[in-house]
């Protein structure tokens, strides 16, 4: 009995804060009830011994302790949670509060990237999952202090079919398409590839009223061995997008590895994918024609209002005389002046093998203007500045030249769903952005430099309706002829010259036209989206100088499916 009157008084101290909540006369009564009971329990019991009575004591002292230590561990953990529960409370205020501007100057927009083969209004990640008290909150989305981390990528699983081979995997080089007697000319090729897929994550949070974003994206199409395809597919990690970017009121300030500012956009002037234009093509080398860089770059821009945007970006520079992505080579000069620009590594100009060789002399300025007056109109206009510089060992004299373009683009909806693109531009000197199709200058027999004129477009539409998005782009690229002779005044060396070796491969066009489509199998906002994507395209090129018994041009045909699998979630609104 001893014990049943120890566990009622362990009891009723353990209910005493819940009794004590109660109705004052009920507490009263119950008191008086369990007091007499007791009483009563007492009265009626025999004595114990004291042995008993130790071992009961020490046993109910050992409950005590136990629960004042739990009750000590809890009074601890208060604090703690308080600050937790505090700063959740301060990140949710600051991202259920209106965006005063992200880096594309819009209140929100999309973190899921969205690619080349992603559209904007069908292609993101299916959207953040409502949470209680309005906030957008994916699931995928992390705090670590005041910041917000959000996984994005997805998973590709690439067919491609041509019908001569290209050798260049899942993206086309379009000046280099095959030409002439030769087994690629002959032979179409199929494959499968997962090198396309993503993987990154963005941060944003806010220091003192600025708007800190980063952004960290990667591919698997980095520079793989040459046995890659026999038997494990060790596809290479590469980098694509790495910077970070700080807005406060109208001023941002951008610094990594971006989309170029000469790249165009959809939506005002923003490193974002969701906000640059580089098509819907599934090829990994979008569309011929296209002015586009992924190079390290410092960017700053101005928003005077939402609906205008003026920037200007330094880019890492890098004086070009072909040899990249299937890009011609110009004809250099013999002799001592071949070194400035021959088909070694250790050459002035970057040749495609020279990786990091080439002296530049300055960055390459870009300067854009944006102006988005809808949802349904941007148009944007800038201009390019290049320098050049190399020297001849024999004369010791040195030479530089500068080089220019200019671009407007316009993205118009023409009707609900139905918009209506064209890119177009100019340059002398500026092939280095045409994707490296066209080389930016010659070299003279003396060593000088003269740049190579050029311009390219791609034009077009983009249709929505519902889960489906269907396209059509041409894509063009024109380079002019710009010749001299070699120190015998007799060979003739640049590009485009009659008879000068490799003049076969120098192009004076290139053309490109392409229709596709992306279906939308399903989107959940817990689950992400699955897209079925298709693309044919047809190329052609025509050289300046074809040699007897040759063909007059090259052409090719190519066709793409993609099965997409898109990471669910979406950017956080901050302040």
């Amino acid at each position: 009995m001893r014990k049943i009157a120890a566990w009622i008084l362990f009891l009723g101290l353990a209910a005493a804060p819940a009794v004590m909540a109660a109705d004052g006369n009920d507490k009263t009564l119950d008191a008086k009830t369990d007091k007499s009971s007791t009483n009563t329990n007492k009265a009626n019991a025999p004595a114990p011994t004291s042995t008993e009575l130790e071992a009961e004591i020490e046993q109910l002292r050992a409950l005590i302790k136990e629960q004042a230590d739990q009750l000590a561990a809890m009074k601890a953990a208060m604090p703690n949670a308080g600050a937790t529960n505090a700063g959740a409370s301060n990140g949710s205020a600051a991202n259920s509060a209106p965006a005063s501007g992200t880096a594309s100057g819009t209140l929100a927009t999309p973190a899921v990237m969205t690619t080349a083969s992603a559209s904007p209004s069908v292609m993101p990640a299916a959207g953040a999952a409502p949470a209680q008290g309005g906030e957008d909150v994916s699931p995928l989305q992390f705090r670590i202090g005041s910041a917000t981390i959000q996984p994005i990528g997805f998973m590709d699983f690439t067919t491609v079919w041509r019908s001569h081979d290209v050798g260049s995997g899942i993206g086309t080089n379009f000046a280099g398409i095959p030409y002439g007697n030769n087994f690629q000319d002959n032979l179409s090729e199929f494959r499968f590839s997962m090198q396309n897929s993503r993987i990154g994550f963005r941060i944003d949070a806010t220091v003192k009223g600025a708007h800190v974003m980063g952004y960290m994206e990667s591919d698997f199409l980095g520079n793989n061995p040459g046995n890659v395809g026999v038997s494990s597919n060790s596809n290479t990690l590469r980098s694509r997008l790495y910077w970070v970017d700080v807005r406060k009121d109208k001023w941002e300030i951008l610094g990594g590895q971006t989309w170029s500012l000469i790249t165009p956009g959809r939506s005002g002037i923003s490193p974002l994918p969701g906000d640059v234009f580089f098509t819907q093509n599934i090829d990994v080398n979008y569309q011929l024609g296209l002015t586009w860089g992924r190079i390290p770059e410092a960017r700053f821009v101005y928003h005077p209002t939402d609906k205008v945007a003026v920037a200007v970006a330094l880019d890492s520079p890098e004086q070009y005389v072909g040899g990249s992505a299937g890009g011609p080579l110009i004809t250099c000069p013999g002799g001592t002046a071949s070194l400035i620009c021959g088909t070694g590594g250790a050459t002035e100009f970057n040749n495609g093998a020279t990786t990091l060789n080439s002296p530049n002399r300055a960055p390459d300025v870009i300067g854009k203007i944006a102006f988005d007056p809808s949802s349904r109109i941007h148009v944007e206009a800038g201009g390019l500045e290049r320098q050049f510089h190399d020297f001849n060992t024999v004369s010791s004299a040195k030479f530089s030249k500068t080089g220019a373009g200019a671009f407007v683009n316009f993205n118009l909806e023409l009707f609900k769903g139905f918009r209506f693109i064209s890119n177009n531009y100019w340059s002398s000197g500026g092939g280095r952005y045409i994707f490296g199709q066209v080389p930016d200058v010659i070299v003279r027999a003396d060593g000088s430099i003269s740049p190579i004129r050029n311009g390219s477009t791609v034009s077009g539409f983009e249709f929505t309706h519902k889960k489906t998005l269907l396209y059509a782009y041409y894509g063009g690229v024109y380079v002019a002829r710009n010749t001299a002779f070699d120190t015998n005044g007799t060979t003739p060396i640049g590009y485009g010259a009659v008879g000068a070796v490799g003049s076969t491969a120098q192009n004076r066009f290139v053309q490109e036209g392409t229709v596709g489509f992306s279906q939308t199998v399903w989107k959940d906002a817990k689950y992400g989206a699955l897209n079925f994507m298709g693309q044919y395209s047809y190329i052609s090129r025509d050289p300046w100088f074809v040699a007897t018994g040759q063909p007059a041009n090259a052409h090719i045909n190519m066709v793409f499916l993609d099965l997409r699998y898109t990471l669910p979630g979406g950017a956080p609104s901050t302040k």
